[in-house]
């Protein structure tokens, strides 16, 4: 049964009956009974075809009622009440807004792609394993028979789509869910007949390839894009959202995806990964030549980490920095990220920051040895440093 009146109530519209009964007659839809409540509205019995699985519920109804209407025959109100609330919440839609306007204004352009894939693509991956797929029941083709675990191979079909039609200097990002299936999880005797074994997750794709800058006047050789290109709107990114980036710490990785990869780790856990991706991938299955960098980041973790960011304003200092170099000969094996933690945890009130500006590599060094050229800035926003202090700090 619906009531036209609590329709009209809901659409904000007086429609006559007559011509309500008329547009659900026109839809198919039988008129069984009709009666007249106790407040004088209009009750229909009515039975819907089994075709219109999407009409449920009395609102269906209403949409249906109103779609044949006309959304342009509901008058406007004469004023609107409305409660003006303010909101303050770190919520993922707005990390998402403002991830995406830093974004478009670095010069990238998003991408919306299809949760389905193909599953010839995760065959014989050890990175994302073809039986930790979430594979559909009854697909429509073997081109869209799983969930996508990575947001990577979506980017690589837009990167050949573009290529293709000579569009290859892009920079690509997409946000989107990824899903799993665990089998461990599915074989366990509490799992059965429960969705215990699948997940999902929502990631961050950022995708670099062609031409960083265009040749022009005051720069006639053309800049190609590589993986710092990649690991600046990286970090943009992070700063933009008050992420400490020398809280955690890069380490190289080993992937099949990858040529050449590191991934970021904060707060005991990966946030994000990125690196070259691997040609075998890139040029024997899409056939792209030109070098792809790819990174892919964990959205939900990165949430909670900027819900415990705080951010302060304080004075400029009065009192002047100090600034020292120092070339160090350390091992290959030595990571400035090493070095930049040693620093900090030797100074952790008066260092400000830690750069490397120069590395060499040569014969002219012991074998597997390089050079490292660092500068320190220290500050006192309370006082001057002394020639003592500082080369307290600096020894």
């Amino acid at each position: 049964e619906v009531n036209l009146g609590r329709i009209n109530r809901l659409i904000g519209a007086d429609i006559p009956v007559e011509t309500a009964k008329a547009i659900l007659t026109g839809l198919e839809i039988e008129i069984r009974n009709e009666r007249t409540d106790a407040n004088g509205d209009t009750v229909l019995a009515i039975a819907v075809p089994a075709y219109r699985v999407d009409v449920q519920r009395e609102a269906d109804i209403a949409e249906e009622i109103l779609r044949i209407y006309g959304f342009n025959n509901v008058p406007n109100p004469h004023y609107i009440k409305n409660v003006i609330t303010y909101g303050n919440q770190k919520t993922p839609n707005r990390l998402i807004e403002a991830a995406s306007n830093l974004l478009v204004g670095q010069g990238c352009v998003e991408i919306m792609s299809n949760s389905l894939t193909k599953g010839a693509y995760y065959e014989g991956l050890a990175a994302y394993p073809a039986e930790n797929c979430v594979k559909i029941l009854n697909p429509l083709s073997n081109e869209l028979n799983v969930m996508r675990q990575t947001l990577l191979f979506n980017a690589l079909e837009a990167v050949a789509l573009n290529v293709n039609r000579r569009n290859g200097d892009l920079r690509l990002f997409e946000f989107g869910n990824c899903y799993f299936f665990s089998p461990a999880a599915a074989a366990a005797e509490d799992a059965k007949g429960t969705l215990k074994p699948y997940s999902e997750e929502r990631r961050l794709a950022l995708t670099v390839t062609g031409l960083e800058r265009q040749p022009n006047w005051s720069a006639p050789k053309p800049q190609m894009s590589d993986f710092f290109t990649v690991k600046y709107l990286t970090e943009q990114l992070l700063q933009r959202f008050g992420v400490n980036i020398y809280e955690g710490f890069y380490e190289t990785i080993e992937s099949d995806l990858y040529s050449e990869a590191v991934a970021y780790k904060i707060r005991g856990k990966k946030l994000f990964e990125m690196g070259v991706v691997s040609p075998k991938l890139a040029r024997g299955t899409f056939d792209l030549k030109q070098p792809v960098y790819f990174m892919e980041m964990n959205v939900g973790h990165l949430q909670k980490i900027v819900e415990t960011v705080r951010v302060q304003a304080v004075e400029l200092s009065k009192y002047p920095e100090v600034k020292r170099d120092l070339a160090l000969l350390v091992d290959k094996s030595v990571t400035f990220s090493q070095l930049r933690e040693a620093a900090s945890k030797a100074e952790k009130k008066l260092l400000k920051s830690v750069g490397l500006f120069d590395v060499y590599e040569g014969d002219k060094l012991p074998e597997g040895k390089k050079s490292y050229a660092l500068n320190f800035v220290i500050e006192d926003t309370t006082k001057t440093l002394t020639d003592t202090e500082i080369e307290r700090i600096m020894g």
